[in-house]
């Protein structure tokens, strides 16, 4: 008999908790291992359980991007599988870095929410039309942003190329990151396609994605950042 999927819920709000706990036990195929108010919580089921897939709103209270990189941490190979009440550009670009595989809006219907989870949980990505629209809007390539293998194999970056990596991430441009560096924008340009070139990506965003992931840098510094 095949192994039942493996699920954790976090969300700070127990209604909404409740119903996506009656949603995955009524499906029949997957094993709810534990709910989450808090991310503390969060961490605890993961450390225990090692689910397959998180479910979790990230924007719900005490909850914050920066627990999408920890479950990333915690369990590499665990889906996630977002669900919040509302998505700005930014948020959702930062949440996509930040390692999300499947994003459905708290308004859509209990049926697209099922097959949310039924794709996350098979290794697919799933979006629902309202997400799908902002990242249209945002023109964001969502296979440039899934590009990098995020393994626990050291990359062997440079104490120089960390440095470049984390400016680079929190939006710096080569030629600020010349200033704050004292190099010449030449010599950071080159320490950028040096540093593509160890991690095998060919844009910004899949750089920006593993500096995030590998703990150079929060995603909020890149949504904040203005310069």
């Amino acid at each position: 008999m095949p192994k039942s999927v493996s699920i954790a819920i976090a969300d700070s709000s127990p209604v909404f908790r409740m119903g996506l706990t009656s949603l995955v036990n009524n499906a029949g195929d997957y094993a709810l291992v534990g709910e989450a108010s808090t991310p503390s919580e969060l961490l605890e089921l993961l450390s225990s359980f090692k689910p397959d897939v998180v479910i979790m709103d990230f924007l719900s209270d005490g909850f914050s991007v920066d627990d999408l990189v920890d479950v990333r941490r915690e369990v590499p190979e665990a889906r996630i599988l977002a669900i919040t009440p509302q998505q700005s550009g930014s948020v959702l670009l930062n949440a996509l870095r930040a390692g999300v595989d499947s994003y459905v809006k708290k308004n859509c219907s209990i049926g697209e929410v099922m097959e949310a989870i039924q794709e996350t949980a098979i290794g697919g990505r799933f979006f629902c039309g309202q997400i799908l629209e902002a990242i249209r809007k945002e023109s964001i390539n969502v296979e440039d942003l899934a590009a990098v293998d995020y393994s626990c194999d050291p990359v062997g970056l440079s104490a120089r190329e960390a440095e470049v990596i984390t400016l680079i991430a929190e939006g710096f441009t080569n030629g600020q990151i010349a200033e704050r560096l004292f190099l010449s924008a030449h010599t950071v340009n080159t320490h950028r396609k040096n540093i593509m070139q160890k991690l095998g990506v060919n844009n910004t965003a899949a750089l920006v994605m593993y500096a995030v992931k590998s703990g150079f840098t929060s995603p909020n510094r890149f949504l904040f950042h203005q310069n």
